[in-house]
C-alpha cells in the first residue's frame, strides 16, 4: 500500500526557511578546531601562538588565591611629610653640647631614614577574624598614591634608632653616640612620618578579597605552545584554554570571507538534512500533516536561537536555560520514535555555537531522554517537583563528570549548580506552554486525549443517554483498538478518543440503528416501512451528523477524520443488496455508498478494521480458531477488494500483525464456557 508523497514545495520550503536562519545564526569569525584532552598526546602539528595573548587562570586556582587574600591583611599607612619635616627641625633645633658638629651628619642621615619612612614600635591588631597581619608587604600611600611596599624596607622607631647609630658610628668612632643621642633628646625626637590607616585597611582588605588577577603571564606570539605527541599536562591545557578563548574571542577570520560562508552553509545545509530524514526515518507521515511538521519546525529554530542568543550576550547562563523541556513539548505530540532523534538534532546548535558544547550537549540530551521516561507517570501536582529533582540529579551527575574530567578537582561551582538547579525548576514551570502550542499550531496533545476519552465527558454520557447500544458497541471499538494499537505501535491514546467519538452522529437518530432497538416483543422496527433508499440515507447521515456534533462541541480535527473514515466510501450492503434483490437499477446505486474520505493513517485504518469487526462479530454463531480466521480474512480481504485501504499508510507486514491480533482478540472474547450440570432432585 502506497505511502502518499506531498508535493515538493509542502515538505521542502519550510526546510529552505529553517536552513536560511541557520545561515544567518551561524558564527562570523574562526572557531579553534583543537580537540584536546589533559593526560593524552596532542595529536596535532605542533602549536605556534599566533598573537600575545594571557594565561587565565583556572577556577581552582582563583579561589585559593582568594583565600589566601582573605587570610592576610595588608595594613595601609598615609605617608605624612609633615610629620618629617617637624622631626627634622626639631632636631636642628637641639643642644648638643661639644657635639654640634656632628648635627648636620645627624640631621642628613635622619632624612634618609625618614624618607623610607618611620612606623610605630606597635602590633597593629587584625578585625577580620582568624586573618592574620601580614608582616611581608604593607601599602604607602604618597601623594595620593598608594603602592605596596617591602615591610623590611621601612623602618619601626626603635629601628630607626638604631639606624641613625650605625650610619655615624664609622665618621665618628670615638662618640658614644647612643649616650649622645639619649641624653640631647634626638631619640625622643624620632617619631613614625607612616600613621596606620585602620579604616583604609579594612577597604582594601575586601577589595583585594573581591579582586583576584584573572591572568598567570603571557604567551608571546610566534612562542610554541604545544609540540606534536607531546603530553598534554595540566599546565599545557591551561595554555590551551587560555589560547583558545583569546582566538574566539578576538581574534578574526583571515582567510577569504567567502570560504567563511560556505563553510557556514555547508553545516547549516548538514543541520537541516539530518532533521529532515530524523522525520522521514522515524514517521513520515509527519509530513502529510502541515500542523505537526510546522510545530516540529518551530522548536527547532526556536533551540538555534535561544542557543546562539545566550552565547552571544550571556554564555553565562547556558546553564539555566531548559532545554530538557523542549524533549517535553515534542513527547505531547509525538511518539517516543520521534521525540529522540529530533530532540538530539535539536541539540546540535549547542556544539556549533558554543566553547563547552560538548558538555552542554550530552546534559541536555541524557535530562531530556530520562525526562520523556519519567514525565509520563510524574506529571501531576508535587510530583512535577519529584520530577525537577530527578532532571536536576541527571543534570548534576553529568556536570560532575566532566568537571572531574577537564579540570581534575573536585571544588564546587556554586553558580553553575544553582543554574542547574533553576533550569531544572524553569524545566516543569515551562511545561504548560505547551497548551499554546496546542491552540496556536491546532495539535492534540496526549493530556488532551486523555480527556477526551474520559467517559464522563458530557458529550459521551449524552450518547449513553440517547443511544446506549452504540455506546457499548464504542466501548467494545475502543479496547479493541487498543489491543490492536499497542501490537503495531500505533498512537493508542487517540485510537482509545477516535474509537469513542466515531458514531456519534447515531445519537441523533438512534433507533435507525440495530444494537438500539429494542427486543421486546411488538416493538416497531425502524425500517420496516422504508425503502432501501430511504434506509440507507437514514445510516449514511450519520456520518454528517457526527461531522456536525464534533464541530459544534469543538472535537479536534484528528477525531473528525475518525468519524469521516471509519467507513471510507464503503456501501451499506445488506441495504444495496435488498434494493438490487428487489429489482433496483444497477446503475443507479450511488445513494448506497458513504461519502466520507478513505484512511490515510494506520491509526484510521485500524479503527476502520474494528468497527466492521466488532459490528460483524455479533452474528458469529461458530466460535472456533478456524472460524475466527476466516471471519477476519473475510472482512479485510472485502476492504482490500473495495479499495478502502489503498492510500493507507499501512506496511504489509503491519497488517498481518493486525490482522493476528484481531484473531487473537476474537478467541479471548468469543471463548467457549462451561455448562453448569443440573443438580439432580
Amino acid at each position: 500500500m502506497p505511502i502518499l508523497t506531498p508535493k515538493i514545495p509542502r515538505r521542502f520550503i519550510p526546510l529552505a526557511i529553517v536552513f536560511a536562519v541557520l545561515v544567518l545564526l551561524m558564527p562570523r569569525t574562526a572557531k579553534f578546531n583543537y580537540d584536546y584532552k589533559k593526560g593524552s598526546p596532542w595529536p596535532y602539528e605542533t602549536l605556534v601562538s599566533q598573537f600575545d595573548f594571557p594565561i587565565l587562570k583556572t577556577e581552582d586556582q582563583i579561589q585559593a588565591e582568594r583565600e589566601q587574600a582573605g587570610a592576610i591583611v595588608i595594613p595601609y599607612y598615609r605617608f605624612s611629610a609633615e610629620v618629617t619635616t617637624s622631626v627634622i627641625k626639631n632636631v636642628q633645633g637641639l643642644d648638643l653640647d661639644a657635639f654640634n658638629v656632628l648635627r648636620p651628619a645627624i640631621v642628613t642621615r635622619l632624612s634618609d631614614i625618614y624618607s623610607k619612612g618611620v612606623i610605630s614600635d606597635g602590633r597593629i591588631r587584625a578585625e577580620h577574624g582568624s586573618a592574620r597581619i601580614s608582616e611581608e608587604v604593607i601599602y604607602v600611600q604618597r601623594d595620593k598614591r598608594a603602592v605596596t611596599c617591602p615591610r623590611s624596607e621601612v623602618y619601626k622607631v626603635a629601628d630607626a634608632k638604631d639606624q641613625l647609630v650605625a650610619l655615624l658610628a664609622p665618621q665618628y668612632p670615638s662618640v658614644n653616640l647612643d649616650s649622645l643621642f639619649r641624653r640631647s633628646g634626638v631619640y625622643g625626637a624620632i617619631i613614625p612620618n607612616l600613621i596606620y590607616d585602620a579604616s583604609m585597611t579594612n577597604l582594601t582588605h575586601v577589595e583585594s578579597d573581591d579582586y583576584i588577577s584573572p591572568t598567570l603571564g603571557y604567551v608571546k606570539a610566534d612562542e610554541k605552545i604545544v609540540s606534536a605527541g607531546e603530553i598534554v599536562t595540566a599546565e599545557i591545557a591551561q595554555v590551551l584554554d587560555s589560547y583558545k578563548h583569546e582566538y574566539n574571542q578576538v581574534f578574526g577570520y583571515s582567510g577569504p570571507r567567502v570560504l567563511l560562508y560556505l563553510g557556514n552553509i555547508l553545516i547549516a545545509l548538514a543541520l537541516v538534512v539530518l532533521l529532515y530524514f530524523c522525520i522521514f526515518f522515524s514517521n513520515p507521515a509527519i509530513f502529510q500533516s502541515g500542523n505537526r511538521y510546522f510545530y516540529l519546525l518551530f522548536l527547532f529554530i526556536l533551540s538555534a536561537v535561544v542557543t546562539f542568543l545566550a552565547e552571544r550576550f550571556a554564555p553565562g547562563a547556558l546553564y539555566v536555560i531548559p532545554f530538557p523541556v523542549l524533549a517535553l513539548y515534542l513527547q505531547a505530540f509525538f511518539r517516543d520514535r520521534v521525540v529522540v532523534p529530533v530532540y538530539t538534532v535539536m541539540l546540535l546548535p549547542l556544539l556549533i555555537f558554543c566553547g563547552n558544547g560538548m558538555q552542554l550537549f550530552v546534559m541536555f540530551l541524557t535530562a531530556g531522554i530520562v525526562t520523556n521516561r519519567t514525565f509520563g507517570n510524574l506529571n501531576k501536582g508535587w510530583q512535577q517537583f519529584l520530577n525537577a529533582a530527578i532532571i536536576f540529579g541527571v543534570e548534576l551527575a553529568v556536570f560532575t563528570g566532566f568537571r572531574l574530567i577537564d579540570a581534575g578537582s573536585t571544588s564546587i561551582w556554586w553558580m553553575q549548580l544553582l543554574q542547574i538547579f533553576v533550569g531544572a525548576l524553569l524545566t516543569v514551570a515551562l511545561y504548560p506552554l505547551v497548551y499554546l502550542f496546542e491552540r496556536m499550531f491546532n495539535l492534540v496533545s496526549v493530556t488532551r486525549l486523555i480527556e477526551l476519552a474520559d467517559t464522563n465527558n458530557p458529550l459521551l454520557q449524552e450518547l449513553s443517554a440517547k443511544a446506549p447500544g452504540t455506546f457499548n458497541h464504542c466501548l467494545q471499538v475502543m479496547n479493541m483498538v487498543d489491543a490492536v494499537g499497542r501490537a503495531t505501535d500505533a498512537n493508542v491514546p487517540l485510537l482509545r478518543a477516535g474509537a469513542l467519538y466515531h458514531d456519534i452522529g447515531k445519537m441523533h437518530n438512534p433507533l435507525c440503528f440495530v444494537e438500539n432497538e429494542s427486543s421486546s416483543p411488538g416493538a416497531a422496527k425502524y425500517h420496516q416501512d422504508k425503502s432501501a433508499k430511504e434506509s440507507a440515507a437514514d445510516i449514511i447521515r450519520h456520518v454528517d451528523d457526527g461531522l456536525a456534533l464534533a464541530e459544534e462541541h469543538h472535537l479536534p480535527q484528528e477525531i473528525r477524520d475518525f468519524i469521516g473514515s471509519h467507513h471510507g466510501t464503503s456501501c451499506t450492503a445488506y441495504f444495496l443488496n435488498k434494493y438490487l434483490n428487489e429489482g433496483g437499477d444497477p446503475a443507479d446505486v450511488a445513494d448506497f455508498y458513504y461519502h466520507g474520505q478513505k484512511p490515510v493513517s494506520k491509526e484510521q485504518v485500524i479503527l476502520m478494521l474494528c468497527d466492521s469487526i466488532e459490528a460483524a462479530s455479533r452474528t458469529l454463531t461458530e466460535f472456533t480458531p478456524e472460524a475466527f480466521d476466516r471471519f477476519v480474512e473475510n472482512i479485510i480481504s472485502g476492504k482490500e477488494k473495495d479499495g478502502q485501504l489503498e492510500d493507507a499508510d499501512l506496511t504489509l507486514h503491519e497488517l498481518n500483525v493486525i490482522k493476528k491480533m484481531l484473531k487473537t482478540y476474537l478467541q479471548q472474547i468469543y471463548h467457549g464456557r462451561v455448562a453448569y450440570p443440573k443438580r439432580k432432585r
